[in-house]
């Protein structure tokens, strides 16, 4: 469990995926609120944020920074969160702190199920996965931000020969390809940390907010780990 400092405030929200989801740190606890909202993100996020702020009294300007979601996920989902989270910045002149949806995925198979060793993946659509590799540290800090990509189930099935033991899986790549499940010696274990929550997201940013590794509302930058070039080729785009 974290160790929080009471005077610390800050509050994660995310959009990248077809979930929702808004949590507060606040005197050392977290309350979160998490929903399933496919394709209402935009009318759902902000009546979100103010109810957590309401229901403790705060304002935007008393939080020492706003946590959003960096990606990868939905290009969509990913753009709402960054751009709500930038403006809800500059309107209250307060830093950013980002983080990986992929990382949120093993924090939260840590808080459900204590898991060190996290196989992450989740479904890109066009028959890839947003694949990482992590691994708890001594410290409690996740390893593995190096291996974070898009790729093939059959690549990810490669990757999975380099490794042995048991592993946890998170994210929702595992349901939509099965063959993931296959073609390799590890034992997996299955989780239920499906989709990024925010409430995962505030350990993170916390370690983070410690060192001082704050953005600037206007440096923010989202990652797609596909090439955006792709986006753009997509029926529709």
């Amino acid at each position: 469990m974290t160790d929080y400092t009471l005077d610390t405030r800050l509050l994660a929200l995310d959009t990248a995926t077809e979930a929702c989801s808004v949590a507060l740190l606040d005197q050392g606890q977290i309350n979160a609120e998490f929903a399933l909202t496919p394709r209402e993100h935009t009318q759902r996020i902000l009546p979100m944020v103010e109810q957590s702020l309401r229901d403790h009294q705060l304002t935007l300007q008393q939080l020492d920074a706003l946590v959003c979601c960096l990606g990868p996920g939905s290009f969509t989902g990913v753009r709402i969160g960054i751009g709500i989270a930038q403006g809800l910045a500059y309107g209250a002149k307060i830093p950013l702190i980002g983080v990986s949806s992929l990382e949120a995925l093993a924090e939260g198979a840590w808080r459900m199920h204590r898991a060190e060793k996290i196989l992450v993946a989740i479904d890109a659509r066009m028959g890839e996965v947003y694949w990482a590799v992590y691994q708890r540290d001594a410290q409690g800090a996740w390893q593995g931000k190096e291996t974070e990509q898009v790729l093939s189930p059959q690549a990810a099935v490669e990757k999975m020969l380099s490794l042995d033991g048991e592993w946890m899986i998170a994210g929702t790549g595992w349901q939509a390809y099965p063959e993931l499940f296959n073609g390799h010696p590890l034992s997996l274990r299955q989780g239920e940390s499906l989709l990024p929550q925010a409430e995962d997201m505030l350990p993170l940013a916390y370690r983070q907010w410690k060192v001082g590794n704050l953005i600037s509302p206007a440096d923010i930058e989202p990652v797609y780990l596909r090439n955006e070039v792709t986006w753009k080729k997509l029926p529709g785009r």
